[in-house]
Parts: C-alpha cells; structure tokens; sequence
C-alpha cells in the first residue's frame, strides 16, 4: 500500500481488466491510485481531490476523453494526462499531442513504459509549480523557475533522463541557465549521491584542455611535477558538465569522442587506461552544425553528445515568466540586505516588455540595480528608465530591432569563421521574420487579421508562423 505521501494518480479506464493491471503495477511502484470508469466521475474526483498525474482512456463509456480534456485543463490546469487509446491512428495520436497530452500510448502498451511515465510526470508536475525548487540548484543566484509552455518542455526533458544515463546536450544563449539544468539532471537523478564535475572548455588554454580532462602522470610534460586527477575520474560515479563544448580543440574532441565511445581514459603520460563511469551532460551557445560543416567541431562527437537535447530558450521567448523571475530576485536581493521594495504594475510592464539580450542572468543583474537604486519602496517604469535610459524601451515590438536581428545574424555568421553555404540568409530572414510581425501585431493592438493585411499575407499562414515563432499575440492587445 502507498504511504501518506505517495504522489496520487487518477487513472480514468473503462477496461476492468486494463485497469486492474496497471493500479497494481502503480501500486507496486509507491503511487496512490484512484480508479473511475467515466467522464463523469472523472470530474467528480477531479474537484474533490488533487492529482499528480491522470492516466485516461480516450473512448470512455459516456463520451470521448480527449475531446474533454479542456474541461479537465480548467479543474486542473498543472496536472500531466497521459493518454492511451486502441484508435491507434494518426489521427489520434495527433490529438493527444495538440491537447498538450503530456504522453501517448497506443494499446497494447508496454506496462513498464507506462509506469515509466507516470513517474516522469509526477517529477515533471514537482518541477513545473516548484515543489523541487530548493532540491533546484542556482548559479550565481539563477533559479530555474517559470510556468511557460516553453519552460514546461525543459521540465519535460529533464524528467526523461532522470532514470536513465543517456548523454544530454544542452543548447541555448549566454545567460539561459544551461548549467542549471545540468545540476537538476544530477541533483534529481539516480546519480545524485556522486559527485558534480563542471568544466567551462573555453576556460582552458589548449594544451592544457586534456590534462584537465584527463589527468597526467608525473612528468608527462614541463611542469607537471606531480601526478594529477582529471575531471572525468573526479566525476566518476557522477556527471561531468562539459561547458561551451563548442571550444573545445579538434585534438581534445577527437580524444574526448573516444571516452565516450569506450568508457576508458588514459592520463596524458600515462599507459594504462582507466574505467570511468560518467554521465555526460554538455552545453554550447553555438550552432555546431555550421561548424560541422567547416571541420571545427566532428561530426561523430556531435551525435554521440546530442542523444537527447535540451534547448533553453531565451527569456524574450518566455516573457510570462518574466514576473515571477523578477519578484525572486527582488526577495532575493532584499534577502542579500538591500531594501524590501516591490514593482508597480507600469514597472512590471516595463521589464516584460524588455528584449533582455543577457536573457535571465541580465534580468537578475538589473532587478539588483533597481533595488539598489530605487528612491522609495515602491519601483516604478521611471526608475527603470533611469538605469537603463533608451535601453528600457520594449526593443521587441520595434522596426529598429529588425535591423539589430539581422545584424546579429550577420554577426553570428563571421563569428563561425569558416560559414556552411546558405546559412546566412536562414538566419538573417529567422531574425528578420520575427520582430517584423511582433511589430505588425504592435501596430494593429494584437488584431491579427489587421495584422496579415497590413504584412500582406494569409490569415492562416501568419496564424502558423506566430505559433511557430513562439510569440504571444495576446500581450500586443491594448485594454479597452
């Protein structure tokens, strides 16, 4: 039987036989189940009781459960559905996913994924409101927080390797918090009783990258006057962090791909190779297909780095999490010793409206500044504005950003030294294209019909690109 704080699971099947199945594989595994055969009970026991997770059938004895599940999104907007169904049709299985299912399964399924997946989603839910925020580590004062759909599919990411060592590569801008999400892999996961190795590879000048990496013997080279331990065997047992992955030399790659592949390093100088057992999780703020293209990054290393990615989005691409960021860094900051203030609703419109190039490393950065600087308790749009002067404009709902798009692009597109034919133009028009709408729907207050007659396109086709892009044309709306 389950204990009083096993998570709680409603599982909606009007199988009996299914049903009596799964509650006892569930019940094997620790979780509380409680069983109904209908829609309708369903909401009973969704209004009365909280849920961690439901697992349901699709074709209930009273209707259609997919169909309903907006219903059940309105009693319980947090809760995971994991969705299995005989109507093994594409058809289906595209519902599920545009009813944000949170997994599919096709009968038959496998028990044991399903069981699988119910532990996922209930780390997933812990995640997404916050239960693991203080297992959650924060670098240099970075939480990983946020409720966005885009933040809900890190979380959803995370929970799929926790149980499993399967090598992560994480990818996103300066200031997203990659580092964070490779410590919630290892301080969630069932390597969290060994050690956290991190290394930043661009730190490292680069004929000093494989001693560090793997250690050398004692003179092995001018200098090394002792024997020294490198980062994988420190972080044997646990998970090495291979930051900026994307600067590290070809001849580091090259012995680093065959690590990976064998398990096994050998210290610079050294004859015998070593067993290690090591998770690997790296970041890089760089495109390395481009670089792959050129010879500056190995193509095998990428595939065997890139198993399963995580990217982060950048925090102009998650501004509903904007206000729940800047109020942990205004408690935080207070909590540091400077004064309790708290924003008025111009101010928070302010910084949501901000493009935030250093993404959630510059927000704290800024969120500090004001609490330090703030005439009075109160921190409104006009001490924004003193700090950061023009820079305080809403820079993602201007023309003028346009032009700092592609010029990021072209800049981006030097910086790789050696560009992939064609590049350029994909991502100048990817930098161009986005800003130029946001810009379409600032001028016509979020009207999006307005919105495509005045770019000169299809209804349904700027409808899909806003999806596609990621913008939310509801923060374009003026009140009336």
């Amino acid at each position: 039987m389950a204990g009083t704080n096993a998570n709680r699971v409603l599982l909606v099947e009007d199988d009996q036989a299914i049903a009596i199945v799964m509650i006892a594989a569930l019940e094997e595994e620790g979780f509380a189940i409680e069983h109904c055969a209908s829609m309708a009970e369903r909401d009973r026991w969704l209004s009365r009781q909280t849920f961690d997770v439901m697992v349901t059938d699709v074709m209930l004895e009273d209707g259609d459960g997919l169909d309903s599940l907006e219903a059940v999104r309105e009693i319980a907007p947090k809760m995971p559905v994991i969705v299995l169904s005989a109507q093994n049709t594409l058809d289906t299985a595209v519902r599920a996913s545009d009813s944000d299912a949170f997994e599919y399964f096709p009968k038959p399924f496998d028990l044991d994924e399903v069981v699988q997946a119910v532990q996922q989603a209930c780390g997933a839910r812990q995640l997404a409101s916050g239960i693991a925020a203080d297992d959650l580590p924060e670098d240099d004062g970075m939480p990983m927080v946020g409720r966005s759909q885009a933040m809900q599919g890190v979380y959803r990411m995370i929970t799929r390797v926790l149980r499993n060592d399967l090598t992560v590569l994480v990818t996103g801008e300066s200031g997203t918090g990659k580092e964070l999400v490779a410590e919630a892999i290892h301080q969630l996961g069932s390597r969290r009783s060994g050690p956290f190795i991190a290394v930043n590879t661009a730190a490292i000048p680069a004929d000093l990258i494989e001693s560090e990496l793997f250690g050398h013997e004692k003179g092995a080279f001018t200098g090394a006057i002792a024997q020294a331990i490198g980062k994988f065997e420190q972080a044997n047992g646990g998970t090495l962090f291979l930051d900026e992955i994307g600067d590290m030399p070809a001849e580091a790659q090259t012995r680093l791909l065959r690590a990976l592949q064998s398990g096994r390093i050998r210290r610079v100088g050294g004859r015998q190779e070593i067993a290690v057992d090591v998770r690997i999780v790296a970041a890089t703020n760089r495109n390395l297909v481009p670089m792959i293209a050129t010879g500056a990054f190995r193509e095998d290393l990428y595939y065997r780095l890139n198993v399963v990615p995580i990217h982060l989005p950048p925090l102009r691409e998650r501004r509903e999490d904007i206000d729940v960021l800047s109020q942990h860094f205004l408690a935080q900051a207070a909590d540091d010793g400077l004064p309790r203030r708290r924003f008025t609703p111009d101010a928070m419109h302010a910084l949501e409206s901000r493009n935030w190039r250093g993404n959630v490393r510059e927000l704290r950065n800024v969120i500090y500044r004001l609490a330090l600087m703030a005439r009075d308790d109160i921190i409104d749009a006009t001490n924004l504005e003193d700090i950061l002067g023009d820079e305080a404009l809403a820079p993602g709902t201007t023309a003028e950003n346009v032009d700092s798009g592609i010029s990021q692009a072209l800049n981006q597109w030097l910086h790789d030294e050696h560009p992939a034919s064609g590049t350029v133009y994909a991502q100048a028009l990817a930098a161009f294209e986005k800003p130029l709408i946001e810009h379409a729907l600032g001028e016509t207050s979020g009207n999006q019909l307005r919105a495509a007659k005045l770019l000169g396109i299809n209804r349904n086709t700027l409808r899909k690109r806003i999806g596609e892009l990621g913008i939310q044309p509801d923060r374009f709306a003026r009140p009336v």
